[in-house]
């Protein structure tokens, strides 16, 4: 016998649909219905009916082979064949991030396609593979942020088994795997849970609607079904780390917050599996309470992404300042963050028309990602573009250095180690017209008040859409993207045998910048980064060394000889000193 529970306080009768039967559900205390059957065994297609309406998946949905809308099908998490006994992810401290969508990772875009392809990111040296939300979302492609069936891998990918495969496979070549989830909101389509009792709330909204229910009326249930979730995604599937999207969407004014349960939680969950577990937050708050730890007053969450990191160094080296980018465009800044992680710690946004952020408060480093590109960063663009398409070969090396030799946790997106010339655009793929037809209007209407016409923006809605943002592999073997991909990993290789770069302290860093001149040094002990942003060659003024030795250069007419290096034009060289 198979016990089905489900929590539905808003009905006033719960019954079990499967083999064609309805079979009543017993009430239990707090809104919960349960019911024993022998009919309930793996593989089993099932569903709820609530109040002798249609029937629903189950919010706890394992597998939702027929999509959003469709029955629910049993999955036995003890039958797979795991060959990862041994397996113990490294320390984040140590690790190179890289960040990819599983539909656009290949041509095939499926779990078991991702597989054929992790033999290059073994050799590129990443210890992390990152994958953007697999949750069951509406239609067949999509980002995954708005998914619906959170419990579920979702079925275009390859479902339960072909996930597992995955990260067992990550793990047979030594890579840890994160895995992207959202607790923010839900998506549109194939939402049903409102029938079910209150998981989401009006009294808050986001981005995308209503927000989740935290901390009102039922929000205990509610936010075990997220604790749940998270322990599910690290217990049955074996990933070694959760990325929460976009917790500043997270409004909880429980005493007891939503992400320090969560962190509780997760650290109980380490010490019962006996590897080592982490969460990353994505966050704009600039608030370092977040990535503290709970005894000093803090979240706990392990680490977040450091989007000021981000937005310096792209708003530097492509000049944009619209948006967001607004507040950022010096290379000031670009030295704060550096040495900071926060360049808005307490001082005035233009952006937000307000002050931002507080100071880090003495976290270190490795409380931080540091990155170039992102799914965000990328895709939010109204065309797409990467920095290959932004900047010239000479600025990506530049770009890839900083990130590389920043004292932050660096990470990688999709293609970005090879210059890849295919861009990452927003797509979906619903298969309701109407909701379609508002999300490409919505996307159409976003970017008009930047100059863009309607006829200029991708239709999210167009499966061309989703095709041109497939990487095409076959770039790796021509120029320039073979001379990015030697870069890259000789960055890696520097960064991971090199002990001052995995220094996750701020106190070891020291940062000389001319904003006129246009060059910038970073010390990290005896370690140099020198960086020639302008075009003309310049001799930097270093001083405390008579003499280097080149570790890594981006171009070979880098002379260090004598206590001034000369640098050519828009180029970075790492010594050390002598």
């Amino acid at each position: 016998m198979t016990k089905l529970r489900v929590w539905a306080p808003n009905a006033a009768q719960v019954a079990l649909e499967i083999h064609n039967q309805r079979l009543p559900m017993h009430a239990e205390p707090k809104g919960w219905w349960s019911i024993s059957t022998h009919l309930a065994v793996p593989g089993t297609d099932y569903a709820f009916v609530l109040d002798d309406r249609k029937s629903l998946p189950d919010p706890r949905s394992p597998w939702q082979p027929h999509g959003v809308h469709g029955p629910s099908r049993i999955v036995d998490h003890d039958s797979f064949a795991w060959s990862d006994g041994q397996w113990n992810p490294p320390p984040l401290s140590s690790a190179v991030v890289y960040e990819l969508h599983v539909g656009t990772f290949t041509q095939s875009g499926t779990f078991e396609a991702a597989i054929e392809r992790l033999q290059h990111l073994k050799d590129l040296g990443v210890t992390h593979v990152e994958l953007m939300p697999v949750a069951e979302f509406s239609g067949d492609r999509g980002w995954g942020y708005d998914g619906v069936d959170i419990y579920a891998p979702h079925h275009a990918y390859g479902g339960p088994e072909g996930l597992k495969r995955l990260v067992d496979a990550c793990h047979a070549r030594g890579l840890a795997v994160i895995l992207d989830v959202v607790y923010n909101h839900f998506g549109p389509a194939g939402n049903y849970l409102a029938q079910f009792g209150p998981y989401q709330t009006s009294h808050y909204q986001t981005p995308w609607g209503d927000a989740l229910n935290f901390d009102g009326p039922g929000s205990d249930e509610v936010r075990r079904f997220l604790c749940d979730n998270a322990v599910m995604w690290l217990r049955d599937y074996h990933f070694d780390a959760l990325r929460l999207d976009a917790i500043h969407a997270i409004v909880d004014t429980s005493a007891i917050h939503f992400l320090e349960q969560l962190a509780v939680e997760v650290a109980a969950l380490e010490g019962r599996l006996g590897r080592h577990l982490a969460l990353i937050a994505e966050s704009n708050l600039n608030d370092p309470r977040i990535v503290r730890s709970i005894q000093a007053g803090g979240y706990g969450i392990d680490a977040q992404w450091s989007d000021d990191f981000h937005h310096a160094l792209h708003a530097w080296l492509t000049g944009e300042q619209s948006g967001y980018y607004e507040d950022f465009g010096s290379l000031a800044q670009l030295a704060k963050a550096l040495c900071n992680a926060f360049v808005y710690d307490g001082g005035y946004s233009r952006y937000r028309n307000r002050r931002h952020g507080r100071p880090l408060g003495g976290l270190g480093a490795h409380r931080f990602l540091g990155y170039l590109q992102t799914h965000d960063q990328i895709g939010n663009r109204a065309s797409g573009e990467r920095s290959s398409m932004l900047m010239n070969v000479n600025y990506l090396k530049i770009g890839a250095a900083l990130v590389m030799t920043a004292p932050f946790i660096p990470m990688l997106f999709e293609g970005e180690e090879w210059g890849a010339s295919t861009p990452f655009l927003y797509f979906s793929g619903h298969p309701d017209p109407e909701l379609g037809q508002a999300v490409s209007e919505g996307r159409k209407r976003e970017f008009a008040s930047f100059g863009w016409k309607p006829d200029e923006i991708p239709d999210p809605q167009a499966s061309e859409t989703f095709v041109r943002s497939k990487l095409d592999w076959s770039e790796i073997g021509r120029e320039p993207h073979t001379e990015l991909l030697q870069w890259h990993r000789g960055l890696i290789r520097l960064r991971k045998r090199t002990p001052e770069l995995a220094d996750g302290r701020f106190d070891g860093i020291h940062v000389t910048f001319d904003e006129q001149a246009r060059w910038l040094t970073m010390s990290r002990g005896p370690l140099i980064v020198m960086v020639n942003f302008a075009q003309q060659q310049q001799t930097l003024p270093l001083t405390g060394a008579e003499n280097y030795k080149l570790l890594l250069a981006s171009h070979p007419d880098i002379a260090i000889d004598g206590p001034s290096p000369r640098m050519p034009g828009e180029s970075v060289a790492v010594v050390r000193t002598l």
